[in-house]
Formats: C-alpha cells, structure tokens, sequence
C-alpha cells in the first residue's frame, strides 16, 4: 500500500491489520499536538515522554477499536489525553520542568507558551478543568466530543470551560503579582 496516496479509512484499515508504516502515516502528522496534550496535561516533560509512549502503544493496540464515529485525530487526541491524565495521577508531586522551546506551538498553544507563568496556571486547574480547556483549546474536541469523554453533559463541559478560564485568568493574576 502507498501510505501517502491512501486515504485516512484506509491507513486505519491497514494498521489494524498490523502494517506499521500505515499507523506512523495516521499518527505522524499529529505527533506534535500529542506531545503538546501530554505536556500540558502532565505538566513534566518526563511524565509527558511516559504518556506520549504510553499513547503511541495503546493507539497501536487499540486501532482496531477506532469505529470511525469520529475523526482519528479525535480518538487519539482522547487516547492521550487518557494516557496523560493517567500518567499525572501517579505522580503528582514532580515539579513543572516544561520551556517555551519544547512545544510547537498553533494558535491557543502559543499564547499558552510564551510563559513559564501559564502552565503554573495551568497546573493549579482542577484536573477535570484543566483536561477540558487542553481539549477544547489545543485538540478542537467539540462540546460532544469533550462531554463524551468526560461522561458529563454538554451543559457541564461549557460550564467547564468557563469556570477554568475564569480560574486560569485568576490564577495567572495571582502569580503575576
């Protein structure tokens, strides 16, 4: 199979099947916005390397559970926003160690990176708060997409969503003075 003339449904199709150069065409071109979610979520470069890994095999373990209900990118922006979330519980207590360098950065991320100060905002979020607004933000979940993902209502994802801006904004006022 040529990966690069092949459609979206048909690399799924094929790394289901175990063909390896499929699944790196599928996760190749969203490796960045991966490791920005588990950085983000995790708040430690080496808890975001732990969770990138852990997401790039369970997508690999897990492709064949990918329904196309959704975009892919969709699914495994969920499977590392899981992985992340699962890595930061375990280990709660290690400090921050992320700089401006290590993200590439599209619209929402870079105005979230130009300062030390955001992601220890960021880090002071509830963890439902902070996982919705790095969904919303960073990975264009949809209200549906985050509220499923949540397993709260849609109401609720954009009561979030709210609630975490407001906190982000307090929280980055009251680092900044």
């Amino acid at each position: 199979m040529d990966v690069r003339a092949a459609t979206e449904q048909e690399l799924v199709v094929a790394a289901s099947r175990g063909d390896h150069a499929a699944f790196e065409a599928l996760v190749s071109e969203h490796r960045t916005l991966i490791w920005a979610v588990c950085l983000r979520v995790t708040g430690n470069q080496n808890d975001a390397e732990d969770a990138l890994q852990e997401t790039l095999l369970a997508a690999w373990r897990g492709i064949g559970s990918f329904r196309g209900h959704s975009r892919f990118s969709t699914w495994l922006y969920r499977v590392a926003s899981n992985a992340a979330v699962h890595q930061s519980r375990k280990r709660r207590d290690i400090p921050s160690d992320i700089t401006d360098d290590q993200v590439v950065k599209p619209e929402f991320t870079q105005a979230l990176a130009d300062a030390d100060l955001i992601q220890l905002a960021l880090r002071r979020l509830p963890e439902n708060f902070r996982v919705a607004i790095v969904l919303f933000e960073l990975c264009d979940f949809t209200y549906a997409d985050i509220a499923t993902y949540q397993g709260v209502g849609i109401q609720t994802v954009k009561s979030r969503l709210s609630r975490a801006r407001q906190a982000l904004h307090a929280a980055i006022r009251g680092l900044d003075e």
